[in-house]
């Protein structure tokens, strides 16, 4: 009776179950949060646990996908707006700093420091730094701490999805605030902007200026489009290979950069993948990949730990939080943004890009707020998943594994 097509049927499920919530809730509880529960808990107990394996979504998601939403991401973030992301870099550095020095010095007095060495890397970032770990503590003979790598990875989120689901509420209820009451006025300029990042709104730009010649409507087909697409992801992929921006990671960053530069030359058309129709499936298979990873967290595994994996995560999300809250106010920027922006190392790509978008979905009452509200946040959200995850956590996971090799 099992087969691929009821393996994708139980993600579908817990997709929709996942999606359902937040919308009702208007997003206090996120949708990816859910979706997570549900399948920790399916997995638990009746959902195999090769159930995204066997629906075909693995092989698509971490290979061309990842590429083709990075890419994408590019196409709905301006070279304006990325220029201005400079606050979030430091901001993201700042809060990763404040999540290491508390989370190694403070938690030093209640927890074993392997497990401490072991478990801030994950922390801070995603498979990669967990990984390393997990190998580092393994050729050190510290099965514990190996095991301790692997289950913060899969549970750190479970602290990230409901914190940046709250600090965005808040920032995003305080801007429309402003925009409702008149405060903030936005310019034909601004809204022609702002809309250009609505991921799910598809505008009409064929009065934007662009340096190359627009493709006739008719022979831009879906199918042309995620060809274009495809083709920066490639050299997107070789450029990884070729000029690493950090240590040995991949295309990721080459991704999303070359993305907003075809976009600006007007080779890719913007907010590609939803004008090709194929946003919602590649963010779904995604986000199952994601998930997949939950798989390996037994009970038995977090019985064993939960206690020193929970005080570790408090430690260092407030030492995350007390940082973020100085370098907010000498940058004045608002902290739940700030905040919110570090607490994308507990989860990365693309839960970032989820959480943002829906809770502008439930805050908005129209088209023209919800634009507004990812205009604000979704830039500064992206740039903050890539620093923290795709880059510093690497560096992070080196650092540690040395000194974990070295007790």
């Amino acid at each position: 009776m099992y087969n691929f097509a009821l393996a994708f049927l139980i993600c579908a499920i817990a997709y929709i179950i996942g999606e359902y919530v937040s919308t009702i809730t208007k997003a206090w509880i996120p949708s990816v949060f859910v979706t997570a529960v549900v399948l920790l808990l399916g997995y638990w107990t009746v959902i195999p646990k090769e159930v995204v394996t066997d629906a075909g979504l693995i092989p698509f998601a971490n290979t061309i996908g990842i590429y083709l939403l990075i890419t994408h991401m590019g196409t709905v973030i301006s070279v304006k707006q990325l220029r201005e992301q400079w606050r979030t870099v430091v901001i993201c550095l700042a809060g990763l700093a404040g999540m290491c020095l508390i989370g190694y010095f403070v938690g030093s007095i209640f927890i074993e420091k392997e497990l401490i060495i072991a478990g801030l890397p994950p922390l801070t970032g995603g498979i990669v730094a967990a990984t390393t770990m997990q190998t580092a503590a393994t050729k050190a003979g510290l099965e514990v701490a190996a095991v301790f790598a692997i289950a913060m990875y899969c549970v750190q989120g479970f602290a990230g999805y409901p914190l940046t689901a709250i600090c965005l509420q808040k920032y995003g209820r305080s801007l429309l605030k402003d925009l409702r009451s008149g405060k903030t006025v936005l310019t034909e300029k601004q809204k022609e902007e702002m809309y250009k990042v609505g991921m799910t709104v598809v505008v009409d730009d064929s009065k934007t200026k662009r340096l190359l010649p627009r493709i006739p409507d008719k022979w831009n087909t879906p199918i042309v489009m995620l060809g274009k697409l495809g083709l920066i992801a490639y050299f997107a992929s070789l450029l990884g290979t070729v000029v690493p921006i950090a240590n040995h990671l991949n295309g990721a960053i080459w991704a999303l950069l070359l993305g907003i530069l075809f976009t600006y030359i007007g080779f890719l058309d913007t907010n590609l993948l939803n004008r090709a129709n194929s946003y919602q499936i590649t963010m779904f298979a995604l986000m199952m990949y994601v998930f997949d990873g939950l798989k390996d967290c037994t009970p038995e595994m977090l019985k064993s730990i939960i206690g020193p994996m929970v005080l570790l995560i408090v430690i260092g999300v407030v030492g995350m939080g007390v940082f973020a809250f100085i370098i907010a106010k000498i940058l004045k920027m608002n902290f739940y943004l700030a905040f919110a922006n570090g607490l994308t190392a507990l989860y990365g790509f693309p839960c970032d890009a989820i959480i943002t978008e829906s809770t502008c979905k439930a805050l908005g009452a129209n088209d023209e707020e919800r634009a507004y509200l990812m205009s604000k946040m979704f830039p500064s959200m992206i740039t903050g998943g890539f620093i923290t995850v795709t880059i510093t956590s690497v560096i992070i996971a080196g650092i540690f594994a040395d000194i974990l090799l070295g007790m």
